[in-house]
């Protein structure tokens, strides 16, 4: 096995990661993320002690104790075009040798906990309440440059049905870790997560700019399999399950919900909605996790 080339793993003369500007030993193996770098302090004020703050371009990172036991946030900017680089730097973290740049032989497990934000496209699902990402769907091409095949059978069966719309999409499913869904099951309900390239064209959204496909919604809506309908779209989830998967990691996606597609409403309360399910999700992690 060869080192990793300058190149290709970049590390600084400080020694930390090159888009993260974090070091080995930097973070906890529970990492909670979430897409706005503002939001990261939202969550690390509920940690009894901050034990580090970094932050470089949109990534901010904090680690602290809960308890005796170390936690980290770090915010990752919107789109699976960031959380590639997210999730292949903070990966390294661990498990490449910085001094040697060689892949080490024992691997670290991680923990990935997202906090987001999201919209419902299902008439029925109220504003302000939690869905967990039982399964992601990209509609985003990242899974495209990895060696990724989970989940054919449902990607191949939305596909048709889009084909039906006219609307040919690259796609990929990548589900969330079971014991994580398990774990936090009591926070929220079950559901299957679209996860988009942008927030306006690509999740039908019309300003000015009418939209390729303005059918998507409705067959995104009228979609089912096993019993299971699409319930939300974001911008992250499924190319966080999909690198988790492939790294080694596990995974979990919480969503609040603080917009209704189908009804045209958007919470009107939307900072206590991600306050409480931030004071909820760090329950779950300091009674189940930590």
């Amino acid at each position: 096995m060869q080192a990793i080339k300058n190149s290709e793993l970049i590390i600084t003369d400080e020694g930390s990661i090159y888009h993260l500007n974090l070091k080995p030993g930097d973070l906890s193996t529970t990492i909670i993320t979430v897409g706005d770098p503002e939001r990261v302090a939202s969550v690390s004020k509920h940690f009894d002690v901050i034990l580090l703050e970094k932050q470089k371009r949109e990534f901010v990172s904090h680690t602290g104790l809960m308890g005796n036991k170390k936690v980290s946030v770090c915010s990752t900017g919107m789109g699976t075009d960031n959380i590639d680089i997210f999730m292949n730097e903070v990966d390294a973290l661990f498990n490449i040798d910085f001094e040697t740049r060689m892949i080490k032989k024992q691997l670290t497990e991680l923990t990935f906990i997202r906090i987001g934000t999201s919209g419902a496209i299902q008439p029925y699902f109220p504003l302000d309440g939690t869905i967990i990402s039982e399964l992601a769907i990209g509609f985003d091409t990242l899974m495209q440059f990895y060696d990724y095949t989970e989940a054919k059978d449902l990607r191949a069966y939305l596909k048709d049905e889009l084909i039906d719309y006219r609307i040919n999409l690259s796609l990929y499913v990548a589900e969330g870790d079971k014991t994580l869904l398990d774990t936090f099951a009591t926070i929220g309900e079950l559901g299957v997560t679209i996860t988009n390239p942008g927030f306006y064209g690509p999740q039908s959204r019309t300003i000015r700019l009418s939209p390729k496909y303005p059918h998507l919604m409705k067959a995104l809506q009228q979609f089912e399999w096993q019993g299971k309908k699409i319930t939300n779209l974001e911008m992250e989830t499924a190319g966080m399950y999909s690198l988790a998967k492939l790294l080694g990691h596990r995974a979990i996606s919480l969503n609040a919900m603080i917009a209704n597609r189908a009804t045209g409403e958007f919470s009107q309360q939307a900072p206590q909605t991600i306050e409480h399910l931030i004071e909820k999700t760090l329950q779950v992690i300091a009674d189940k996790l930590l």
